[in-house]
């Protein structure tokens, strides 16, 4: 894609998000009450009523605005079987362009009205079953606010290109542009930073992983203790927002191997590659996003693929952590 089409596809992505953010606002006023119905359990996660909504409004727009000159292939949860491709009959070794999509990433705390979800949206060549993270050229991630905020963000990024970051006033339909600053800090004190264990299982062992790496860095305990706070934010997007802003030094999901050590091949519920797809932003705004060993995360754009990853506010912190996490995960897992 020329440097004017990607400009073009990071501007279409956020008219997407744009319409799904609205069609499920408009429809939460009408419908709040059926958004937590389960409407389907899938080799990828469970689907909720919300989710069906968010689904229609993407296949409906990208019906009505893709263009016909970029054949795409759609990679989004409850799309499996078969591909799904604009214009509608395209085979996918005709489409030039894999849109990976979560539609609502953090569905579990925007359908009981706790906190804010984040619709995802990534953009790569297509290369087929080979088209992986780090082909992905656009990203974009908006905001799906609570019914108390008169405000959502929204982030989108072409790779070499920076983050374009606007807040959208609701009320008044207007925008402003702000800079991502994440943290510059050198060390963890006084700090956000934590590693996710949002379910019951695997909660002991990856509590346990993150005790000890705190003990190795030499903070537990320090001064009285007490000097990191955790925050579990129930979704990988708004994690990556969290980097971003600059409220969290360090943010990692361990999940996969912890299940795959644990005995639990049924548990589902870890980081997919949809749910990772806007690490393009991250980097674009200076975090380090990668495989928990350090290696650049190279997973395909599918909709099961477990993702382990970490991502660090800047590079000093990436570089402290590393070894010891490291050294951990050959002691545990």
């Amino acid at each position: 894609m020329t440097g004017t089409q990607l400009v073009q596809a990071r501007r279409l992505l956020c008219a997407l998000q744009d319409h799904i953010r609205d069609t499920l606002v408009t429809a939460r006023a009408k419908h709040a009450a059926k958004f937590s119905r389960v409407a389907a359990v899938t080799a990828a996660d469970t689907i909720y009523y919300i989710d069906r909504l968010s689904e229609e409004a993407i296949l409906g727009w990208f019906e009505r605005h893709w263009p016909r000159a970029w054949p795409v292939e759609i990679v989004m949860e409850g799309l499996e079987d078969g591909a799904t491709t604009f214009p509608r009959g395209t085979a996918a070794r005709q489409t030039i362009v894999k849109c990976i999509l979560d539609p609502i990433d953090g569905t579990r705390s925007l359908m009981y009205d706790k906190r804010s979800a984040w619709i995802l949206a990534a953009l790569a060549p297509q290369r087929g079953a080979r088209t992986h993270l780090g082909d992905i050229v656009v990203a974009a991630m908006t905001e799906l606010p609570t019914t108390k905020h008169g405000f959502a963000d929204q982030l989108s990024a072409i790779v070499g290109r920076g983050v374009v970051a606007e807040t959208l006033d609701l009320a008044a339909r207007t925008r402003r542009r702000w800079r991502p600053r994440p943290s510059r800090a050198r060390h963890f004190e006084h700090g956000f930073a934590s590693i996710a264990r949002f379910f019951p299982e695997g909660k002991g062992l990856l509590g346990t992983i993150e005790e000890s790496l705190w003990r190795e860095l030499g903070v537990l305990g320090k001064n009285g203790g007490q000097l990191v706070f955790d925050d579990q934010y129930l979704s990988t997007g708004g994690q990556l927002f969290e980097l971003i802003a600059g409220h969290d030094r360090m943010l990692g999901d361990l999940r996969p191997p912890a299940y795959s050590k644990l005995g639990y091949s049924n548990a589902t519920l870890c980081c997919h590659p949809y749910d990772i797809c806007t690490e393009l932003i991250a980097r674009e705004a200076g975090c380090v996003i990668e495989a928990p060993g350090g290696a650049a995360l190279r997973v395909p754009l599918d909709t099961t693929t477990p993702v382990a990853w970490m991502g660090y506010a800047n590079p000093i912190l990436a570089r402290t952590v590393r070894p010891v996490l490291r050294r951990l995960m050959a002691q545990y897992f």
